[in-house]
């Protein structure tokens, strides 16, 4: 055989090589998957990535745990899963908390952004603006007319500082261009009790913990701070609705492996997700959460988890929160 020939043949084989995604890439996933949760078991969160991870043990054939480890800002779970293979069968469940994570603490054992590679993203879910029922405060409008006449009097509630809800409050406060006081708490029983009692005007909290006592009629919701009104709560407006044109205001999740998984393996994993998401069954699932489910392509993911860091830590640093 000639060389010439031999020659052809070696180049059809390398540019084969190169245009084939690699068997085991094909095979994905070749053994059960984890999904790490950095909050622990029953919240949002927690139920979004159960009900996707049930429809992905259903079309990839392998099984899909869960694996809850909360800690102080996710930083145990992101470190686990930025260590961990990359080779798909480990994800981290993302939220909100990982772009205020990526601002609020001075030193990590990662990079939120180098050091992960997002799937898709799985879904958005709503925050709200609530009073106690029985409270002088029927609409957004009226709170907001009365902090702008008294400075510094309106006391507005979220739990711990530096969540997303705090920072949620805090971008409420910067953008109604008013002096009020952000009053946090631990945890959302502890501040549905002090607005219930009294001791706080409103609250920023995520509507899913709320949702029960606001169709209960023990409290109120004046707003929710979304793009556009909650499916749980259709008459209650939107802050952009309610005087607050530039207010938005959401929390999200996502799913992402390390950053060095092969991209026909993030390519399969993004298909696969779509495909849950966009289930009627998941869809159903997560709407009754209070979930407003939405995948995206991988590089639709990373451009938001980027612009997501940006605009929380614009907001930590008006609001002078102190780096951890």
């Amino acid at each position: 055989m000639k060389n010439s020939t031999i020659l052809g043949l070696a180049l059809k084989f390398l540019v084969a090589l190169l245009l084939t995604p690699p068997a085991w890439a094909q095979a994905y996933p070749t053994k059960p998957m984890k999904i790490v949760v950095p909050f622990g078991p029953g919240g949002v969160a927690d139920l979004t990535a159960r009900t996707v991870a049930q429809k992905l043990s259903q079309s990839m054939g392998q099984p899909v745990v869960i694996e809850n480890k909360p800690g102080a800002g996710g930083i145990a779970a992101s470190d686990l899963v930025a260590k961990s293979e990359p080779d798909g069968h480990t994800m981290l469940l993302m939220s909100n908390g990982s772009a205020v994570t990526a601002n609020l603490f001075k030193t990590l054992p990662f990079d939120m952004v180098r050091d992960f590679t997002p799937a898709s993203t799985l879904g958005f879910f709503d925050i709200a603006i609530v009073t106690a029922t029985g409270s002088r405060f029927k609409t957004l409008e009226e709170l907001l007319d009365y902090a702008r006449k008294n400075p510094g009097k309106l006391n507005l509630g979220s739990v711990n500082i530096g969540s997303t809800q705090n920072l949620a409050a805090e971008l409420f406060k910067s953008n109604a261009g008013v002096d009020m006081q952000i009053v946090p708490f631990n945890g959302t029983p502890a501040l549905v009790n002090a607005l219930r009692g009294g001791q706080i005007d409103a609250a920023v909290e995520i509507l899913a913990p709320v949702i029960g006592q606001i169709k209960g009629g023990a409290l109120q919701a004046l707003a929710v701070t979304s793009e556009k009104r909650s499916a749980l709560l259709p008459m209650v407006p939107t802050a952009k609705e309610s005087g607050l044109p530039d207010y938005v205001a959401t929390s999200w999740n996502a799913l992402a492996v390390p950053s060095k998984t092969p991209k026909e393996v993030v390519d399969k994993l993004n298909q696969q997700i779509i495909a849950a998401v966009n289930s009627p069954e998941v869809r159903n699932r997560l709407a009754e959460l209070g979930v407003d489910a939405k995948a995206s392509s991988s590089k639709q993911a990373q451009e938001f988890l980027v612009s997501e860091i940006k605009r929380w830590g614009e907001v930590i640093q008006r609001a002078n929160i102190p780096k951890q």
